[in-house]
């Protein structure tokens, strides 16, 4: 049964992921929104709503290791797998707004975390401010967005791409609204399988929350995201998991510490290596965003390396293998150093082109 329900999810998160992208790009074409704020905000905040309602649960529940883990590791999922992904099935184009103003706003948002996390909890003051942060930036977005569809129009220019002939708006809400519900049950039913196995082979919650439910919850903006680059969409991928990862964090860390009694603790196992992990992911993207505008094959392929060698190390923590710390400070000490280096390299010569 559990085989089924898995197989039932995946067809749901494919059959929903068609529904979302078709009608964010209708939507886009019908209120004059370019594609990528779409992206930013209705398609990356309705693919984070699993993770919105696990990490929820589980504060309400007081299991903070699982809150902030699924958080955590799904902003590292979302930019070293999706993206990296992504990319390998087509390089993707990164709009000027997203390197100007997104990714730097992805990156305040992580480095926030660690400010209200220093003292080992973000409590319930400090998640009512994340949301309210979130609520301004959402706002922001739909304006800006407006304005950007509105100046295009009025220059003959195509304010979106698409699809098909514009249908009525309220048609393409309908397959947003539609799509996101497909996305959810599915992922819910293969979150349900993967958990229960985790836990049959011993796995610590906070390793569950980093790997199978964050990689679980973020089955809808897999889906969505790889569908949008096949697609052409390219603008609602990459838009996709930057505003997903920014909603995760405003909007869904934040939700859960304001509902939670207590607030969401920050374990020490956190603070080792994951947080720093995140907030390495959403500074890499700022120097191979810029090279060229475009996240090219081997820049996908490198990111999605890098996940790989992320959970292989999750893995070797959670078995308690031999020979651990030296894998830790070779991907540390070693290839992070390296591939920061390399981008430096390659920003630089990309300034000096211009």
């Amino acid at each position: 049964m559990t085989l089924i329900l898995f197989l039932i999810g995946l067809v749901l998160l494919l059959v929903g992921a068609e529904l979302l992208v078709r009608g964010a790009s209708r939507l886009a074409a019908a209120f004059a929104i370019p594609p990528l704020v779409i992206g930013l905000t209705v398609v990356a905040f309705g693919t984070s709503a699993p993770e919105l309602a696990v990490s929820i649960g589980a504060a309400l529940a007081g299991r903070a290791d699982l809150a902030l883990g699924n958080v955590v590791g799904s902003n590292i999922f979302n930019v070293f797998f999706i993206l990296g992904l992504s990319a390998l099935i087509a390089p993707l184009a990164v709009a000027q707004k997203v390197v100007r103003l997104e990714v730097p706003i992805m990156m305040g948002a992580s480095l926030l975390l660690v400010v209200l996390g220093w003292n080992g909890a973000i409590g319930r003051g400090e998640g009512a401010l994340l949301v309210l942060l979130g609520l301004f930036y959402t706002g922001y977005q739909v304006r800006s967005g407006r304005r950007e569809g509105a100046a295009a129009e009025s220059a003959a220019l195509e304010p979106a791409k698409a699809v098909s002939p514009a249908p009525p708006w309220w048609q393409s809400v309908l397959f947003i609204a539609f799509g996101l519900g497909l996305l959810i049950l599915g992922s819910r039913w293969l979150v349900n399988g993967a958990v229960a196995l985790a836990r049959s082979l011993g796995l610590s919650e906070l390793i569950i929350g980093l790997t199978v439910i964050a990689a679980g919850t973020s089955l809808p903006e897999v889906a969505t995201s790889v569908l949008a680059s096949l697609r052409g969409e390219r603008d609602i991928a990459v838009g996709n998991v930057v505003g997903s990862c920014i909603f995760n964090i405003l909007f869904v860390l934040g939700s859960a510490s304001a509902l939670s009694s207590n607030g969401v603790l920050v374990s020490p196992e956190a603070w080792s290596f994951d947080i720093p992990v995140m907030v390495a992911a959403s500074v890499v993207c700022l120097p191979i965003f810029f090279t060229g505008g475009v996240i090219a094959r081997w820049e996908g392929g490198l990111f999605f390396a890098y996940y790989l060698g992320y959970t292989l190390l999750l893995i070797l923590t959670a078995v308690h293998i031999a020979g651990l710390p030296m894998f830790r400070v070779a991907i540390l000490g070693f290839f992070v150093p390296l591939t920061g280096l390399t981008l430096a390299i390659l920003a630089t010569r990309e300034i000096k082109w211009r």
